[in-house]
């Protein structure tokens, strides 16, 4: 492909500390990375700036100019999460028996370094058919405003697909779930443990809505690559002290969604179901809608098509996470996740990514985009952000 080693590079974004506020003061790191990311491309011949997302938190968006100016978007994210527990250091970037080692080297400093090798290297010869436009990202562990504010900044410019960086194993992957998190609340009656028959215990009325959970699953069919919707009791909350039985009890709910499931309705049924056991539902704190693309759209043919010239299968999948995808397809643009490494490995105590996947990645994004020919334009659709297509009430579109 070219003389480019990831080692260095991903060594150089997992040096670089990142992780996510959560809403707490600065950025965690987030703009150095994207400082780093817009240096590294220039001194590779790839245009970059920085786009402030939120004060003081910085996008990153590159181009690689294209024969036409219909784009291919590339996205992945400069966030990490927290490092507490973990067994390597996490700012080392140690390599070992191949495997890169810290955190954010697979979740997704890896897929952002192949990125940046691809566009350093379609930018190095002819130019590709469609303009590639290359964007790292801030917030995705949070709240993904860093996407939102993307979206805003593509707004009318025209896209042939997006490949969004996340660890795959190298399949693409073309489905995932969403979710819908909510708090449900027993009310009893405070009072002295000494005296529990002038009480009501509001945790013992939440018993018999936690075995309900434990025990029914939503009512939906499967989805072919995703499985069933799931439903489960994540935190629970109740009591003032030892010697007080609980007026109030709380559970928050994590509800994994399926394509063509709507948030709001799944959280109405959810309401009225859990009703009939004395519950109550607060509204979600977090939404996502699924994905699902079908698997013939233009950009995952391509993406399929130079796996095989690779040597690889070309099975799509689905996964169980959320990722910025979600957000970009709602937007009408066909989305694929794609990258090195394994979920697994994703946010553990000592995670790591293979190299070799980092560089098998890179060679496959940019035979994608040099596999894309003129038909592939019938595909194109305007990015446009929607007040439908973006719900506030999302915390997190990973996890």
């Amino acid at each position: 492909m070219t003389e480019l080693d990831p080692a260095p590079l991903l060594t150089d974004l997992v040096r670089l500390p990142s992780v996510n506020p959560r809403g707490g003061p600065g950025d965690g790191g987030e703009t150095a990375v994207a400082e780093y990311v817009r240096d590294w491309l220039e001194r590779h011949g790839v245009r970059a700036e920085l786009d402030e997302a939120l004060p003081g938190r910085c996008n990153v968006v590159a181009v690689v100019p294209g024969r036409l100016e219909t784009a291919v978007l590339l996205e992945s994210h400069l966030d990490t999460v927290e490092v507490g527990g973990m067994t390597v250091p996490p700012y080392d970037g140690e390599v070992r028996d191949g495997r890169l080692y810290g955190r954010g080297a697979c979740d997704a400093k890896g897929p952002l370094a192949a990125f940046m090798l691809a566009a350093a290297e379609l930018a190095r010869g002819e130019p590709p058919l469609h303009t590639v436009v290359l964007a790292g990202v801030c917030d995705e562990e949070h709240e993904y405003r860093g996407v939102v504010r993307l979206l805003e900044r593509l707004r009318g410019r025209r896209f042939v697909g997006a490949i969004v960086g996340e660890p795959t194993g190298l399949v693409p992957a073309v489905a995932h779930k969403g979710v819908v998190r909510y708090t449900v609340r027993t009310t009893g009656r405070a009072g002295h443990s000494s005296r529990p028959e002038e009480a009501v215990n509001a945790i013992s009325l939440m018993a018999p809505v936690l075995a309900h959970l434990a025990v029914t699953p939503p009512a939906v069919a499967p989805h072919p690559l995703l499985g069933p919707a799931t439903r489960v009791v994540t935190r629970i909350r109740g009591g003032t002290g030892p010697n007080t039985i609980a007026g109030t009890c709380e559970a928050d709910v994590d509800r994994r969604t399926l394509p063509g499931e709507e948030p709001d309705l799944v959280w109405r049924r959810d309401r009225d179901e859990l009703a009939l056991l004395g519950a109550e539902l607060d509204p979600p704190f977090l939404v996502d809608h699924a994905l699902d693309t079908p698997a013939d759209s233009a950009l995952v043919t391509a993406l399929r098509r130079a796996l095989v010239a690779l040597g690889r299968p070309d099975d799509v999948a689905g996964m169980p996470f959320g990722t910025d995808a979600s957000k970009i397809a709602r937007t009408g643009v066909p989305t694929v996740v794609f990258g090195p490494g394994s979920l697994r490995d994703a946010h553990a105590a000592d995670e790591s990514v293979e190299l070799a996947e980092v560089e098998s990645a890179a060679r496959t994004v940019i035979a994608t985009v040099r596999g894309m020919d003129a038909a592939d334009a019938t595909d194109l659709t305007d990015v446009t952000v929607a007040a439908d297509a973006i719900d506030g009430r999302q915390e997190s579109s990973c996890g």
